[in-house]
């Protein structure tokens, strides 16, 4: 015998043959709840909530259809099963049209045959019921993840504020140098960052930095930037931490930070101070590619310099270069997610094209807009930013 804790209903006002069906099924582990006719049938099954209910549909007060009718009205996917002597083929289509589960002819020769037909319905129910319960959970999921995904979006909108907010304005001239920028996300929020500032009455300070990874974490290490490299300018203002403000100190500093904040996140990054009184540029590279490029009318090359990534290695030490700058320049400073845009197979390809780029468009990020047509990229593997400082160019 197999246990199962379903409560059959059996409703039949021939008081033999509810008997045997009873006397039957509970020998096969069912619990078994008996009413003489519909109405009474009616009752019980209200009051008792039974698994599966089994009637004939010949009964006096109330026949099977409208037991039927009744009970699927209140409970859809309560199984029904008819075992009627009326065999007749109009009833036992309608018994089905109204939701019966089975409709088996008297006198029942053979009672394993309802016992079949009983586990049967018991199970298609069981797994109606599941598949309900599995919709449901997953609509719940749906709310709760359709909700979390308008939280993220807020948070991701507030933070792309955030960093907007840091960037600084574009174009901004200081005297006779101009600076302009462009930072394209891949996703909402970008580890691309760039920034320019004075230092003082006769020096600007400017850097491009390319974190890490992606997206949100990789954003927030660009607000990181930002707080150390306004904290270093006003350390240095008081007389504080950098005697000069070189950018080998600068990016060893931030080396520092990054790594005693265990972010697991690193830095590419090229900064400089350019002195307008003696037309001096300083800059140092942090594991930056490509390099910067410097344009003046009719040629273009790369700047010289290497270094370690920042925030990678506590023995890590930047060096100054030097440059003077020519009366008529421009330099372009770009994160690597330029290399995508660029054409050739390999990166020694793709590098030996840029300066020729560069060339071909005057030096200007307008030339450039253009050129990488940037104004109609699609969805792109890495950020890109794009830094260009100038001077005296139409």
């Amino acid at each position: 015998m197999q246990k199962t804790s379903a409560t059959l209903l059996i409703i039949d006002d021939d008081d033999v043959v509810r008997a045997s069906l009873a006397a039957y099924l509970e020998d096969s582990g069912f619990s078994v709840l008996q009413a003489s006719n519909g109405q009474q049938g009616l009752q019980v099954f209200e009051q008792e909530h039974p698994d599966l209910v089994i009637c004939d549909l010949r009964m006096p007060q109330m026949g099977g259809l409208e037991l039927i009718r009744q009970v699927t009205e209140r409970a859809p996917e309560l199984p029904v099963i008819v075992v009627s002597g009326a065999g007749v083929m109009n009833d036992a289509v309608e018994a089905l049209r109204l939701g019966a589960a089975d409709y088996l002819i008297k006198p029942l020769e053979d009672l394993a045959v309802l016992e079949h037909s009983v586990r049967r319905a018991l199970d298609r129910a069981r797994l109606v019921l599941e598949n309900q319960r599995y919709r449901e959970k997953l609509e719940t999921a749906n709310r709760e993840l359709e909700a979390s995904l308008h939280l993220l979006q807020e948070d991701q909108t507030a933070g792309r504020q955030v960093q907007m907010n840091m960037l600084p304005e574009s174009p901004w001239v200081a005297d006779d140098l101009s600076f302009e920028h462009q930072i394209i996300p891949s996703l909402y929020l970008s580890g691309d960052f760039a920034d320019y500032f004075r230092v003082d009455d006769r020096r600007i300070a400017f850097y491009l930095a390319d974190v890490s990874g992606h997206g949100a974490s990789s954003a927030f290490v660009t607000v990181l930037l930002k707080f150390m490299t306004t904290r270093l300018l006003f350390e240095f203002k008081r007389g504080g931490t950098l005697r000069d403000f070189k950018p080998s100190e600068v990016l060893g500093h931030i080396n520092r930070g990054l790594i005693n904040c265990k972010l697991g996140k690193h830095v590419t990054m090229v900064g400089g101070v350019i002195d307008e009184d003696t037309g001096i540029m300083t800059y140092s590279i942090g594991g930056h590619l490509p390099l910067p490029v410097l344009y003046t009318p009719g040629q273009s090359r790369y700047l010289e310099g290497r270094g370690l990534p920042v925030g990678l290695f506590e023995e890590a030490v930047y060096q100054d270069h030097i440059l003077e700058l020519p009366p008529q320049f421009s330099l372009t400073l770009l994160s690597d997610g330029i290399l995508d845009l660029l054409p050739g197979e390999t990166l020694k390809d793709k590098e030996a094209a840029l300066p020729e780029i560069i060339k071909a468009a005057g030096g200007s990020l307008d030339g450039l807009r253009q050129r990488f047509g940037l104004a109609t990229l699609g969805e792109m593997p890495d950020d890109i930013a794009l830094l260009v400082l100038s001077r005296n160019l139409q």
